[in-house]
């Protein structure tokens, strides 16, 4: 078996009307699906991160990586992922060229269940658990009433644990009455503080009792100033969705700047790189906090790691609803749990109509095709 195509398709599928309504939505309407095709037709589906430069992240896919592939044989992962980033030295160890690699290392774990009949986490280690927990994980909202009915929405709809992205101490107090004492409430306010903002605020939250206190702290690489807040702090820290590949945490952990790693399944290079940050992690005595605020083969590859690793807290699970399904059978939660998908390879199947209706900006509508 050699893979014969990698394709690379950038869409924008928005999400459905919301209430109350985000200002995000409309930055929420951007994917890329990446697949690999081999000789005997078999395809493995990835996801890139895409929110943003969808068609910059699509060419590092087909330009510089498919050349990479063609022609070898895709089990052979962690022999084709250095090969990879050996390719990309010069121009990317994070971001876009991290965010294009993750997309086509997923399709690879993809295809490798499916040459051997088994679900990926069966080729991480077999199961540890076979159902994940998740928290719903909300948009940012215009005001405190909007957070409240968020909060109330997501309860009555059977979760457990809640995240916030909101700014303001009004909005915390609002969600920590809305969800009362037994649900678990976060907040990740996106990099916007310096360490002694980030602490004057944090101190102000902490009557609420959050679960974690996620990313408060702008440059998000000031891993010197988180940790300063996070000896402040009472509140755990959380961070990590920014790096890219395992080097990133090592510097974390060595900072001691957080309580609780957040990899990003497509921005940190893939299954083989989020389990060796897990390994960094276990032997800090560190928790995981997986960031996926995706609703395709990114979503999946993350349920699967979480299920064949032990020390990850919750599934993050997006708000929300695509207009069309990136995937034929989406994957919903009840009651807050979410089943691992148990077919071979990541167990899910690309919905194909999606390809044709949403393509992304100037970037062609293209047909689903085997190679």
């Amino acid at each position: 078996m050699k893979i014969a195509a990698v394709r690379a398709y950038p869409l924008s599928i928005p999400l459905r009307p919301m209430r109350p309504h985000s200002p995000w939505l409309d930055g929420m309407r951007k994917q890329i699906i990446v697949t690999l095709t081999t000789d005997d037709g078999v395809v493995g589906l990835g996801e890139c991160f895409a929110y943003g430069a969808p068609l910059a992240v699509a060419s590092v896919v087909e330009e510089s990586l498919a050349p990479v592939l063609v022609g070898e044989n895709p089990t052979e992962i962690e022999r084709l992922v250095e090969k990879m980033e050996r390719s990309m030295l010069l121009y990317g160890r994070r971001g876009i060229a991290i965010h294009a690699l993750s997309g086509v290392e997923i399709a690879l774990w993809d295809l490798a269940g499916k040459a051997r009949g088994l679900p990926v986490h069966d080729l991480l280690g077999g199961r540890y658990t076979r159902e994940i927990r998740a928290y719903a994980s909300l948009l940012r909202y215009p005001g405190p009433a909007d957070v409240a009915a968020a909060c109330r929405h997501q309860v009555d709809a059977g979760f457990a644990a809640v995240k916030l992205h909101q700014l303001d101490v009004e909005s915390v107090r609002v969600a920590r009455e809305a969800v009362g004492p037994q649900v678990e409430l976060m907040l990740d306010v996106n990099c916007p503080w310096s360490p002694r903002e980030a602490i004057r605020m944090g101190r102000a939250f902490e009557p609420y009792r959050l679960a974690w206190f996620e990313e408060p702290v702008w440059p998000p690489e000031d891993y010197r100033g988180l940790a300063e807040v996070s000896a402040a702090l009472e509140t755990p820290i959380a961070a990590g969705e920014n790096e890219g590949l395992a080097q990133g945490f090592v510097d974390i952990i060595a900072h001691r700047a957080v309580d609780i790693l957040q990899p990003s399944m497509t921005k940190v290079g893939g299954l083989l790189e989020f389990k060796k940050i897990c390994t960094l992690a276990q032997a800090a005595n560190l928790s995981v906090a997986p960031h996926s605020f995706y609703f395709g083969p990114g979503l999946a590859a993350t349920l699967h790691l979480i299920a064949s690793t032990p020390g990850c807290l919750w599934l993050e699970f997006p708000t929300g609803e695509l207009e069309a399904p990136l995937l034929r059978e989406p994957i919903q939660p009840r009651h807050g749990v979410v089943p691992v998908p148990s077919g071979p390879g990541l167990g899910v199947t690309l919905n194909e109509e999606v390809l044709a209706r949403y393509p992304y900006g100037s970037a062609p509508a293209r047909p689903f095709i085997l190679t």
